[in-house]
Parts: C-alpha cells; sequence; structure tokens
C-alpha cells in the first residue's frame, strides 16, 4: 500500500440463482482487488494465478472499460500502473468478467473525480454486460434484482441473505458464450408463462426468507439449467446431493460449471466436508455473501492531482 493512490475490491457474484435469468444476483467473498500507482504509461501488472495471461497493456478489459467511461464524459485518462490480485477462478462461473468491468467503472471514477452514485456505475455495466445479474451485485454487495432495458435499468435491492454457501468448483472453464450457444433461441407462451411463474416464486420466496422454497424453485428452472446442465458432468451427482445433505438447495453458478449449494447458516462447514469426499478432485470452498460490494481505500484522488 505505500506510495498507492488507492485501491479497488470489487466482489465476484453469483448470477441466476436457477430461475432468476439474468436478473437475479449475490455478491460472494472473493475478490479482485487492483492497487493503482501513477505510471508514464498504462500498465497491468498481475499478481496470482488466477490471471495468468491477462493483457498486460491497453487491451486489458479494464483499460478498455476505464476508457470508455472517460471518453462517454469527455475526459481522456491519466496514465497508471495497476497491481492485479484475484482469488476469482476465471471462466468458472463467479463473474470474473463482471467483477473487471465493475473495476474498469470505478477505476474511471476515481481517476477522473466523477463521483459516480451506485446507480450510474451499475447502469454504465449493465450497458455493457446487457443484463444486471452479475455486474450489480459487485456494485452494490449483497443480492440484487434487476431489469436492464435499452432505455432504463433498475435495480432492487434485496439486503444479505443470512446463509451459508458452498462451491463446487472444477478445474476446467466454461466461458459464458460457449454456454449460452445452448440455450434455445424462443420460447412458446405457454413456455414461457410457466418459466415466468418459477421466477417469480423463487424472487418471492427469497424476499421472505423461505429459503427451502428458493431452493426448490432453482431446481425447477426452464429458461436455462435444463439446457446447461447436461454439459456440466459434475451436476447429476450435486442433484442428488441436495436429498441427503442438509441444504436448501443447489444450483449452477451462472452458466457454470461451478455448484453452489445453499446452506443453513452454521452448516455450512459439515456440508463442506461430506462434499469434498464425493467430489476429492474438486475444489470445495465455503463462501458468504458480500454486503459491501466495490470498495475504495487509501488515498483516492482525482485527475487534477496526479
Amino acid at each position: 500500500m505505500k506510495n498507492s493512490l488507492f485501491t479497488i475490491r470489487v466482489p465476484a457474484s453469483t448470477a441466476n440463482l436457477g430461475p432468476g435469468f439474468d436478473s437475479v444476483g449475490m455478491a460472494l467473498n472473493r475478490y479482485l482487488t487492483l492497487t493503482v500507482e501513477p505510471g508514464d504509461t498504462w500498465r497491468f501488472e498481475a499478481q496470482s494465478d488466477n490471471l495468468d495471461g491477462i493483457p498486460a497493456g491497453k487491451d486489458n478489459l479494464i483499460f478498455k472499460i476505464a476508457d470508455w467511461i472517460a471518453g462517454e464524459y469527455g475526459e481522456n485518462l491519466p496514465s497508471a500502473h495497476v497491481k492485479m490480485d484475484s482469488d476469482i477462478p476465471l471462466s468458472r462461473g463467479f463473474g470474473s468478467s463482471a467483477t473487471a468491468i465493475v473495476a474498469g467503472i470505478e477505476l474511471a471514477n476515481q481517476l477522473l473525480g466523477l463521483e459516480l452514485p451506485a446507480d450510474e456505475k451499475a447502469r454504465w455495466a449493465s450497458q455493457y454486460e446487457g443484463h444486471p445479474d452479475n455486474v450489480a451485485p459487485s456494485v452494490y454487495g449483497g443480492l440484487i434484482i434487476g431489469s436492464h432495458r435499452d432505455e432504463e435499468t433498475d435495480i432492487v435491492l434485496a439486503g444479505t441473505p443470512d446463509i451459508d454457501l458452498v462451491a463446487v468448483i472444477p478445474d476446467y472453464e466454461l466461458s459464458t458464450k460457449e454456454s449460452r450457444d445452448t440455450l434455445p433461441k424462443e420460447f412458446s407462451y405457454r413456455d414461457a408463462v410457466e418459466a415466468s411463474s418459477i421466477s417469480n416464486v423463487l424472487v418471492a420466496a427469497i424476499l421472505q426468507g423461505n429459503w427451502e422454497l428458493a431452493g426448490k424453485m432453482m431446481t425447477k428452472d426452464l429458461f436455462h439449467l435444463p439446457f446447461r446442465m447436461p454439459h456440466i458432468p459434475e451436476w447429476q451427482k450435486a442433484a442428488e446431493l441436495t436429498g441427503e445433505l442438509p441444504v436448501y438447495g443447489a444450483t449452477l453458478s451462472g452458466a457454470g460449471p461451478i455448484v453452489l449449494f445453499f446452506v443453513p447458516r452454521g452448516y455450512g462447514k459439515e456440508v463442506r466436508l461430506q462434499l469434498r469426499g464425493h467430489f476429492p478432485s474438486h475444489s470445495v470452498e465455503l463462501l458468504e455473501v458480500d454486503r459491501d460490494g466495490v470498495v475504495v481505500s487509501a488515498n483516492a484522488v482525482s485527475s487534477n492531482q496526479l
């Protein structure tokens, strides 16, 4: 931290929670952290294995986002040296690209002194991402329910759920684009009504704190799980285990391949131990809901101070 201007910490996220496709998301206590220092040229320095292969110059996604935001406000970015650290696995379903988008917006916000409110950050991030389910939790923290359209983005903050989370993390990657290619191009009216009713009950159950019903709805999704699950070999075993373990339910985290178990508070360690026995070749991690969203610390300055 010595001699640094500021740090930006952005939480990971899990999206969809089953039938809340592209509209429900939750922040997780895994983080992308940027330490930003003045520099003669733009340089990004990866400091963790999760960031191997990340571009070091202006082809870095974080710079592209920051530069885009600067242009939208008629500003030019000052050069900076950015050290990057992350404990978020790439292309597994924890919103690694969404954290980069939010980090880029915050980087421009700090370097240019834009003083963007959270709703503007979420709007810009949703415009780039196309939907708010990953990016909005990384902005706000906690659980969000959102709708993004060309003309506006509406976000409902649903607090910080009092649950444990256990993730089964495979060692292979699965890009969101690759996973989306498995989805149908359209639904019949009847199927759309049924799928929407399941999603509506999921949201209502979450807002009431009825996680048993929410877990039930997760497995009944019709929007994307039936099409993605056949490509996730871990899912069949995970689905069987939801009936044997003390859990509310399980679903894919985002597009997968991570399978995320929703667990009553205090039972997370027990569930993690049992899942390790069933998935000995996988990483099995106990997680919590992040309540803070993107956080800036140290001596944040605007561009006229650089």
